[in-house]
């Protein structure tokens, strides 16, 4: 199997959207080693494609045209990854905030994937999927799923809610490695892996979504397998490891 990392592009943010337990902002408090782009915390936004020689799963889609102007570069990243639109078969999401889904529809009102034949979407958040009016077109084509459900035999589900409330992580397993794509488990690397129990303010749950962030890097780093997320710096992939006090990232 072959992952291939696309870079939709990035979004930059303010810092308010990083919070401390007790939904606390950090204000002039920030740790110095967070990485700011012109006062900003830039986040890379990233897809995902899984090759299996047959057909492609794309895990998340961007955001195309429908947040930030920065954002909508999938499909050059997929002509410049040389894959062919017509293998994307299966589209499974993270989670339906909108930098995630979009990509279905092209700029110019277009098809984003025209041979796609399975739209999957979890089951807490398929009514919220299906109340973005610009994705109407592919509301009843929706498929949720659970999680721990497999979808394919190389591919399986694992619930992470919090950040919103069906947010999942795909579990790729091929030849006795591990990949976890995790979605939004991670929105700011510079400072999350460091300090776990910072949250984001867009989280639905903050509680639950530290929860999720712990038992996630836990697992990651206590398996040895490699990690894909959403807003990790672009290319976004690589492994977890334990300090004495919380986790470490280490980029490809």
């Amino acid at each position: 199997m072959t992952v291939t990392s696309l870079r939709d592009g990035y979004v930059d943010m303010p810092t308010r959207r990083l919070r401390q337990p007790g939904n606390i902002v950090f204000g002039d408090s920030l740790p110095s080693q967070v990485s700011l782009v012109d006062g900003a915390l830039r986040l890379s936004v990233n897809a995902f494609a899984i090759d299996d020689g047959d057909e492609i799963t794309l895990i998340d889609t961007g955001a195309s045209n429908a947040w930030h102007p920065t954002m909508g570069h999938l499909p050059e990243a997929l002509r410049e990854a040389k894959i062919a639109i017509d293998r994307v078969r299966t589209i499974a999401f993270t989670h339906t905030h909108l930098d995630h889904i979009h990509g279905l529809i092209l700029a110019d009102g277009r098809d984003g994937f025209p041979q796609l034949t399975r739209l999957l979407v979890p089951r807490l958040e398929l009514g919220m999927f299906r109340a973005e009016a610009r994705l109407e077109r592919f509301h009843s084509r929706a498929q949720p799923f659970d999680a721990g459900q497999r979808v394919s035999a190389h591919i399986e589900t694992i619930a992470t809610p919090g950040h919103e409330v069906g947010h999942t992580c795909f579990r790729v397993m091929s030849e006795g490695e591990t990949l976890l794509i995790w979605g939004d488990i991670v929105h700011v690397p510079s400072l999350q892996f460091d300090r776990p129990e910072v949250t984001w303010e867009f989280d639905a749950d903050q509680e639950q979504a530290r929860t999720s962030r712990l038992q996630i890097l836990g697992l990651a780093a206590g398996n040895g397998c490699y990690v894909a997320g959403a807003h990790l710096d672009s290319p976004g992939v690589g492994r977890v490891s334990r300090t004495e006090t919380a986790f470490r990232f280490e980029p490809l």
